[in-house]
């Protein structure tokens, strides 16, 4: 089958190859024909190091198919069905999940260094464990969610990773009140989610943060109330709060100067929200003093901070009713021999989410 692989850590690009075999199926996994994948920046994250991740290995973890096999003992899934793909499935025995933490399992994770790809010149990781720039992988059951028939492949890879990850942030981390203040630094597929979440929630005013022009214009599109350059930002401050600083400030980037920049842009006892997966030597500085004076949350959000199959279904009847645009975060779509034109355009900031089609 065909399947884009990254050789080695620090590569630019992927190299499509058609000898490429998923395995390891058996009792307890499932056979997944991907139809449409998402492009994260954690994939690229993930190709440049930033994201601890063994190699070579097929990137790839928002994806969406049809079940093609089942192993023995799988029962809530059989062949035919559709699902979306989740990276970080929940195992329900051990203590995160007993607390009601799933998200926060570990399950998942032990999966990824196990290969579940292969190739004459040897065997091959997925990314998370997963690894859906392929046309077919094979993962646990757990990784297999059923989602009804109305929904496209491409929405439900979305709502796989991105999603989730930025509704959830809004909704289930910060819990964002109605009427409250918010910035969002980092515009990107979950930026834009986390802008909707905190829409839904009834913030009265929503602040878009980005470099990049078209994301700032798409922001207003999706309800920011106002879309800044991070040069702008401590006019925006100033206009919005009265200097004070946001109620809440998520920062969606994913490193320590704009995770200060989003300490800094929070009122005192305002919440900040960190969104962004960085680098484990990146590190944010903070003084013991502002941390007891100014009483600011500090609150890391991993895969929407919530119970991931929850929110995917909250996420499904929010699209059913209108009330979130999973579609207009489409901005390219692409075949798979395509993907290093969708890996350039993520890298220029001149994508939303792009689908890859297989």
């Amino acid at each position: 089958m065909r399947a884009a692989v990254l050789h080695e850590i620090g590569q630019d690009k992927l190299d499509v190859l058609d000898d490429v075999e998923a395995v390891g199926f058996g009792p307890g996994k499932v056979r997944i024909r991907i139809r449409a994948t998402g492009l994260c920046h954690s994939d690229l994250s993930a190709m440049s190091g930033v994201l601890p991740q063994p190699a070579p290995f097929v990137p790839g973890h928002e994806g969406a198919g049809e079940i093609l096999e089942v192993g023995e003992g799988v029962s809530h899934v059989k062949a035919g069905d559709r699902v979306v793909v989740c990276w970080l499935p929940a195992c329900g025995a051990c203590p995160a999940c007993k607390r009601g933490q799933t998200e926060l399992c570990l399950a998942g994770f032990m999966n990824a260094g196990t290969p579940n790809f292969r190739r004459p010149g040897g065997d091959i990781f997925g990314m998370a464990g997963t690894g859906t720039f392929a046309e077919e992988v094979v993962l646990d059951a757990s990784c297999a969610v059923p989602i009804p028939d109305d929904v496209p492949f491409d929405i439900a890879a979305l709502i796989g990773c991105g999603v989730t990850t930025g509704l959830g942030a809004a909704i289930n981390t910060a819990d964002v009140q109605a009427g409250s203040s918010v910035a969002v630094i980092g515009c990107g597929g979950v930026g834009i989610s986390a802008i909707q979440g905190a829409r839904l929630q009834g913030a009265a005013e929503i602040v878009a943060v980005d470099p990049v022009p078209s994301r700032r214009e798409s922001a207003l599109k999706f309800g920011a109330t106002k879309a800044v350059s991070p040069d702008e930002l401590a006019g925006a401050k100033q206009q919005v709060t009265g200097g004070e600083g946001f109620d809440y400030v998520f920062e969606v980037v994913g490193r320590s100067t704009t995770a200060r920049t989003a300490y800094d842009t929070t009122r005192r006892g305002g919440t900040m929200v960190v969104v962004g997966a960085g680098a484990m030597d990146d590190n944010l500085q903070l003084n013991m003093f502002e941390l007891f004076f100014d009483e600011k949350r500090i609150l890391p959000s991993m895969y929407g901070g919530g119970d991931v199959l929850r929110s995917y279904e909250r996420t499904i009847g929010l699209w059913r009713a209108g009330r979130v645009d999973l579609a207009g975060l489409i901005t390219h779509r692409v075949p798979l021999a395509d993907i290093n034109e969708a890996i350039d355009q993520m890298r220029t900031g001149t994508a939303l989410r792009t689908c890859i089609e297989i």
